[in-house]
């Protein structure tokens, strides 16, 4: 593993050790960024279950958005994501970045999360 990847592996595992620590009884909203997509996925982990996820890879998003990149593509998967997990009955969920910075497209997916109707 080079230097930097150790690195960005320490920092997510601190990040979501922190997170489910202080998650509770509260299931976990998962984000991972790419260079060309981005993805979520709400997490039970007592069960070790994914209760509901949503990327810019499925084939409604893919057609209707320009990239799958940008923080407009990210909004609209943060929005899905809740609209999905509302569904199933999920209100509460703790944010998990992922070792990434709350900024851009990560912002703009939690945004879109909280205006489906998700609380963090």
């Amino acid at each position: 593993m080079s230097r930097l990847s150790i690195k960005t592996a320490r920092r997510t595992n601190r990040v979501r050790r922190a997170i489910k620590a202080a998650a509770g009884d509260r299931l976990r909203l998962s984000v991972f960024r790419s260079s060309q997509h981005i993805y979520a996925q709400v997490i039970d982990d007592l069960k070790g279950v994914t209760v509901a996820a949503a990327s810019t890879l499925e084939k409604d998003l893919r057609s209707s958005l320009k990239t799958g990149a940008d923080k407009d593509a990210a909004k609209v998967v943060g929005k899905l994501l809740a609209e999905r997990a509302v569904a199933k009955g999920v209100k509460d969920v703790v944010f998990d970045r992922g070792g990434y910075i709350y900024h851009g497209r990560v912002k703009a997916l939690a945004d879109g999360a909280r205006e489906g109707g998700l609380n963090f």
